[in-house]
């Protein structure tokens, strides 16, 4: 496998947030994206510490991971609009400002993980950290013709404050934490996963949060077309990069995915032994969206006119 390049970024954080915005009765920055289609990602979960500095803050069916750096707060991706509330809400509920969050890590600039990205930095006053092409899409509110979904995604809120871009393997350094990020393109050409330890008891973990693995188009979208080659590379050397990983607990972005919702459910319940603790879930993850690949390609053979 290719090895990259590593930058160690350090990222000069202010030590007071900027004040909450006040709400108005309307706020683009939170008015609502696709409500009813989205209500199924968005039933409520209780903040949790899963290990170490790593906590969740995000429903059953959208992740949102936060970690305690020592030095203010990183939150992995921001769910929809109509999400922010209850991600600020549990924020606090675990016993922290919102004012301590000073970065904001992006997966994908898709309006399910990214539409609450404006609305959280703007009350936060964090740094939104992406991948050039997802910052981009981020800062136009909508993605470009090379998403296998264009055309039938929602326009997002844009971010119009702070953007910085990452390139792969980069370390973001804040506090005690390293986050690695990771190139993880295929289902948006910009998708970046992020990787970095917890400590807990004198056990240090992988964590890995993963970016969407899943091949899904517009109906008229074929993966198998030979214009699209470079994107289905492009998903080979992710697959491949996944796998490798080293990895004992991951989250995905949607934790159904990764059999994370079952995980929580059952940790919920009996958090020792940690369900969560699985070395081997990133190797299953690729298994599994490999083989979907591997379908959704067949079938388009099969199909074909």
């Amino acid at each position: 496998m290719q090895r990259f390049g590593i930058r160690i970024i350090t990222l000069w954080i202010a030590t007071a947030g900027a004040a909450a915005a006040p709400q108005a009765v309307d706020d683009p920055l939170t008015r609502p994206i696709a409500a009813d289609y989205a209500a199924r990602w968005l039933a409520p979960q209780p903040p949790a510490r899963i290990y170490g500095n790593t906590y969740l803050v995000g429903f059953r069916k959208m992740n949102v991971a936060l970690i305690d750096s020592g030095a203010g707060l990183i939150l992995i991706d921001g769910a929809l609009p109509q999400s922010v509330a209850s991600v600020e809400a549990n924020i606090r509920a675990l016993g922290f400002k919102l004012g301590d969050l000073k970065l904001i890590l992006s997966t994908e600039p898709h309006y399910d993980h990214a539409g609450g990205l404006a609305a959280l930095a703007r009350d936060s006053g964090a740094t939104v950290i992406a991948s050039a092409s997802a910052a981009k899409a981020l800062r136009q509110g909508h993605s470009d013709a090379d998403d296998p979904q264009f055309g039938q995604l929602a326009d997002l809120p844009a971010v119009t404050g702070k953007l910085h871009i990452v390139r792969d393997g980069d370390v973001i350094r804040l506090g005690a934490v390293h986050v690695v990020a990771q190139a993880t393109p295929g289902h948006t050409a910009g998708s970046m996963s992020w990787r970095w330890q917890s400590c807990q008891g004198g056990r240090c973990l992988h964590m890995v949060f993963a970016s969407s693995l899943n091949p899904v188009s517009v109906d008229t979208y074929r993966f198998s077309d030979s214009a699209h080659r470079h994107i289905v590379a492009a998903f080979r050397r992710t697959l491949a990069r996944v796998a490798a990983m080293p990895c004992d607990i991951l989250f995905t972005a949607h934790p159904d995915n990764s059999g994370g919702d079952a995980k929580f459910a059952r940790f919920e319940r009996q958090p020792t032994p940690n369900p969560f603790i699985d070395p081997g879930s990133c190797r299953t993850l690729s298994a599994s969206y490999t083989k979907i690949l591997d379908d959704r390609l067949a079938g388009e053979v099969k199909h074909a006119p």
